[in-house]
């Protein structure tokens, strides 16, 4: 296999990040030494069994969460989908859950799956900035309902909904609360002691560990019903054999994130403000998706009117530079997006939208290389669009550039 040594602008830090330097250096003796079954006997397996508590120490530390209460998975989508099943399972007269239209496609197809097993799922709406109206939710929580899943941050626009206080709000209710706070940690302080939540789901290769790895915090004295049947591993709770060089990996990255938590929310923010705002102010026809804030500090979700997104990730692609339309999970497909479709952003603008993530591995010069190019593919594309903005005498674009201006005025 030939791998490409072209250097890569990497802005997609939302679908997955790069591992980690220090990561990789701790997992390696786990696949080469230290390779034994931490379920076994001896003592071989019994240190490979202490390095997963090691690592169970730190990730529990990351959100503040006891050791015990914390599950290591396949993924986050395995996380959520757990989650949901055990609430299910553990209150079988209780057939109704609650989700958001915004969620990862780990709750949406997930909801959508129960919905023919018999199980009623509403799935809330949000307003056009992505935000949820929290009497809304309240009004559809029913004696029936066995748990309100709703994710910490949109991991398309980067809108953070108020958890806490959903989670109080289930809790006065006798409700069960998870959140897929996949998109969050190394970027905001997770506490789920404060945040007081019943289940909480995280995903590895979202904070610099590798893929394949992920975590479900079950609160204490909650009822849990495994999802993954088998031996006793994970204290009867998960069963088959760890992954234990990637468990490892996740626990030096959690170290890691808390680190460079002051990082992500002050230089990376300063490098998504700076994208964020030249694009806006320098190319016309372009608008922010989702509120300002609260939101992922590094998170800056933008329409291109005119273009179709897809294509400019083409003519990206060609420059090394590394963005995305939308949620990894759903690329290839040729609907628009249905997270900004839920916010009833219009189709033609949907397919315009571009996601840029970044981390705490870009530099200003990475930032000034996209937007050195950025300009140039835009005018580019909108030259053989079929509306044509640079056609002055095209009704269409004259309509629709009005109604931007509005948008931006009203936003800002």
């Amino acid at each position: 296999m030939n791998v490409s040594q072209r250097k890569v602008y990497y802005f997609d830090n939302n679908a997955t990040t790069r591992v980690a330097p220090e990561v990789v250096e701790a997992m390696l003796p786990f696949l080469s030494e230290f390779w034994g079954n931490p379920s076994s006997a001896y003592h071989f397996g019994h240190q490979v069994g202490k390095a997963i508590d090691h690592a169970r120490a730190h990730v529990a530390a990351l959100i503040n969460a006891d050791p015990r209460e914390v599950i290591f998975t396949s993924c986050g989508t395995e996380s959520n989908n757990a989650a949901i099943h055990s609430a299910l399972v553990t209150h079988p007269k209780q057939r109704h859950i609650i989700t958001t239209r915004v969620e990862h496609s780990a709750n949406i197809n997930y909801g959508e799956f129960l919905k023919k097993q018999g199980y009623e799922v509403t799935f809330l709406p949000v307003d056009s900035e992505g935000k949820l109206d929290l009497t809304g939710l309240e009004k559809a929580i029913r004696p029936e309902t066995a748990l309100v899943s709703v994710m910490f941050a949109n991991n398309e626009t980067g809108v953070l909904f108020p958890v806490a206080e959903i989670a109080e709000i289930c809790h006065r209710q006798g409700v069960l609360f998870h959140t897929d706070a996949v998109q969050t940690p190394g970027k905001l302080k997770i506490d789920v002691k404060a945040l007081n939540v019943d289940f909480l789901s995280l995903s590895a290769h979202k904070l610099h560990a590798p893929k394949g790895i992920g975590l479900l915090y079950v609160k204490r004295r909650t009822k849990f019903q495994p999802y993954v049947m088998g031996g006793h591993q994970e204290r009867g709770r998960r069963g088959g054999t760890e992954n234990v060089a990637s468990i490892v990996g996740f626990g030096r990255a959690a170290e890691l994130a808390m680190a460079h938590l002051d990082e992500e929310n002050t230089r990376v923010r300063a490098l998504r403000d700076h994208l964020e705002n030249t694009i806006l102010s320098t190319i016309s026809n372009t608008i922010r998706n989702g509120a300002r804030d609260p939101r992922l500090p590094n998170t800056s979700n933008i329409a291109f009117d005119f273009v179709e997104a897809e294509a400019v990730l083409m003519l990206f692609d060609q420059l090394g530079i590394c963005v995305s339309s939308g949620s990894a999970c759903t690329t290839g497909s040729l609907d628009p997006s249905h997270v900004l479709t839920a916010m009833g952003v219009n189709p033609m603008r949907a397919r315009g939208s571009i996601r840029f993530s970044l981390g705490r591995y870009n530099t200003d010069e990475e930032v000034d290389y996209l937007l050195k190019h950025l300009p140039g593919i835009i005018s580019k594309l909108r030259a053989i669009s079929p509306l044509n903005p640079g056609h002055t005498d095209n009704p269409e674009y004259h309509v629709e550039a009005a109604r931007i201006k509005r948008e931006k005025e009203m936003i800002n």
